[in-house]
């Protein structure tokens, strides 16, 4: 049960990194989300069925949330909409093309293929399946994360760093912000749907409504993620993402198990998952306010004891 919860956790995680790159990199508040998980698992599903190789299939699920991000980013670009209401455009439009993707029906089963999860008892047959499929998941985020880091450490990730800090700067070096939007859409929501992907091999099925509402869980891992330590370099942004995820997961299976016993049900986790975001924001703000008057109040005696200085 508990190697089920950092299975789930790990799969997710995935999708918390590529909103990690709209959200916290670019600064751009992307709904693309909500649709492209779903279009992810779409698309790998129908290709294991259709015969495809489970590689060929996850592969063909990123470049499908590529797609999805380009779509977005075009739509912010090119209509100068604003980013939010181009992703909950793109969010729209894909229900009804995931519909399509499954053949026009809301759900298509995994059970009678083999999938990577059925796979990794195979592979890591020395341990019992649960933690063979822990052992696999862990294996795919691990690869996935320093494919990131690796990416976030060149002249074009380091450029997408400074587009969601200043777009003054990469205006003034002469780069395309358009494009640069383009490129950073298409790798998050990409992420996003190649963890819809491994998350309908896991589940045994893929359905059309899969991605209702990932945008706020992700963001609620990416809050929990930010509280355990502070830092600017990206191995260990993107490492402590992993772990909000896994953390998120647990609390849930937490509220599932035990949340009778305050009146919780299943039907409360969306608004506790709001509630958790809002504070977490809330938190966010009050420390970032303290951590700016404490540096005001350090260099007002800095200067006060330079003047002090100079009279004596």
């Amino acid at each position: 049960m508990i190697e089920g919860i950092f299975v789930e956790g790990l799969i997710f995680s995935i999708m918390v990194l590529g909103i990690l790159i709209s959200y916290r990199i670019l600064d751009l508040a992307d709904l693309t989300c909500d649709g492209s998980v779903a279009t992810g698992a779409a698309v790998a599903t129908m290709c294991i069925v259709g015969g495809m190789g489970i590689p060929a299939s996850l592969i063909l699920a990123f470049l499908s949330g590529v797609v999805c991000g380009i779509v977005t980013a075009t739509i912010h670009n090119k209509l100068h909409i604003p980013g939010l209401l181009a992703g909950i455009l793109t969010m729209t439009m894909l229900y009804s093309v995931n519909l399509r993707i499954l053949g026009n029906k809301a759900n298509v089963s995994l059970v009678r293929v083999d999938t990577l999860y059925r796979l990794f008892p195979e592979f890591f047959s020395f341990v019992p399946a649960a933690f063979a499929s822990l052992i696999g998941s862990l294996i795919v985020v691990l690869i996935v994360k320093g494919l990131m880091d690796l990416f976030f450490r060149t002249d074009l990730g380091l450029a997408l760093g400074a587009l969601g800090g200043n777009e003054q700067v990469i205006i003034s070096q002469g780069m395309n912000p358009a494009t640069l939007k383009l490129i950073g859409l298409g790798l998050s929501n990409g992420l996003i749907a190649l963890s819809g992907g491994l998350l309908a091999q896991y589940q045994g099925f893929a359905d059309a409504n899969l991605g209702q509402g990932m945008v706020v869980q992700g963001l609620a891992a990416i809050m929990i993620g930010e509280f355990l330590f502070s830092s600017n370099r990206i191995t260990l942004i993107t490492l402590r993402a992993v772990l909000g995820a896994i953390i998120y997961k647990g609390l849930m299976f937490l509220g599932r198990k035990y949340g009778y016993l305050i009146g919780i049900t299943p039907n409360d986790f969306k608004l506790l998952t709001g509630i958790l975001v809002i504070i977490s924001l809330a938190v966010a703000q009050t420390r970032a306010m303290a951590s700016a008057k404490g540096a005001k109040k350090k260099a007002l005696e800095r200067t006060k004891g330079f003047a002090e200085g100079n009279n004596a």
